[in-house]
């Protein structure tokens, strides 16, 4: 929501400044100036990057407009999840464990919280991960390399779509350069005719220099810088869980080991000792706050 006020707000300001000058709307209408920037911008894009990535951005974008779904509120469902499944490794047994990470779909534990069990990365990431705890097969240090690698793979595919974008942004100043040149050029071929004629054409070749700067610095940019930070908060996300399972394994009770990763929490978002607690617990009002709109 945030995102189209900003945008709007953007748009908003630069139109309303213009017409205080009394400047006239109709000047900055040039559909040939669009087709030139945003045309060759996403020929850009389509040159520089891979159909995999493009798929990305594309499904991407949407969720710019809602806010992020790595609220309190998912931390304490999270965090909860954890808190029980650690606490069946402890009442029965490590080996208690693959019957939730081998079919998940079926756990107890995981099914009382769809909204993780619907996101195959985060359930997949989790289960891989208790699955070789299990089988004891691999030491803590070595597993939490294992899961560090993992975090850092998916981080920097994630973080492609913001780059590619980004990338995008930059040219586009350029390429209204090259809008205004093709202008000037139309320009040239029009002397000697009327001062009205002349005066539009040159006009409308500045146009284009101010559509590239405004796509870039108002709307391109900051689309990007939006996408970087849900990669971000991602990544976030699953180093709290990468502490969780981390204290755990060294042998650190349940509890703790989820307290030990609310202090990973970013902190806008971290619920208080008592807050992660009492849900827990299970004690009688506590409740995680409503989860907001998914991303």
């Amino acid at each position: 929501m945030f995102a189209i006020i900003g945008i709007v707000v953007v748009f908003g300001a630069v139109v309303s400044g213009y017409l205080m000058e009394h400047g006239k709307m109709l000047v900055l209408l040039q559909p040939a100036e669009l087709i030139i920037i945003g045309g060759a911008g996403i020929g850009t894009l389509l040159i520089a990057n891979p159909l995999h990535l493009l798929k990305r951005i594309a499904t991407g974008l949407p969720g710019i407009i809602k806010e992020s779904r790595y609220n309190k509120g998912m931390y304490l469902d999270s965090l909860k999840m954890m808190f029980e499944l650690f606490g069946r490794a402890r009442r029965d047994g490590l080996v208690a464990l693959e019957s939730d990470t081998d079919n998940p779909a079926k756990s107890a534990i995981f099914t009382k919280y769809p909204a993780f069990l619907n996101d195959h990365h985060l359930l997949h990431f989790v289960c891989d991960t208790l699955r070789l705890v299990a089988s004891n097969a691999v030491e803590a240090f070595e597993l939490d390399q294992m899961v560090e690698l993992d975090m850092d793979v998916h981080h920097h595919d994630a973080t492609q779509p913001a780059a590619a974008l980004t990338t995008m942004a930059d040219s586009l100043p350029g390429l209204g350069i090259v809008a205004a040149v093709l202008g000037v050029v139309i320009t040239m071929g029009a002397l000697g005719g009327p001062p009205e004629l002349i005066g539009h054409k040159v006009a409308a070749a500045l146009v284009g220099t101010f559509l590239g700067i405004l796509l870039c610095y108002g709307l391109i940019g900051p689309l990007a810088a939006k996408l970087a930070k849900a990669a971000d908060d991602e990544h976030a996300y699953l180093h709290v869980l990468r502490v969780a399972m981390a204290s755990f394994i060294k042998g650190t009770a349940p509890i703790i080991a989820v307290e030990v990763a609310r202090r990973a929490i970013p902190g806008h978002v971290r619920p208080t000792f008592h807050e992660l607690e009492g849900f827990c617990r299970g004690k009688e009002g506590a409740e995680a706050p409503k989860a907001e709109a998914a991303a």
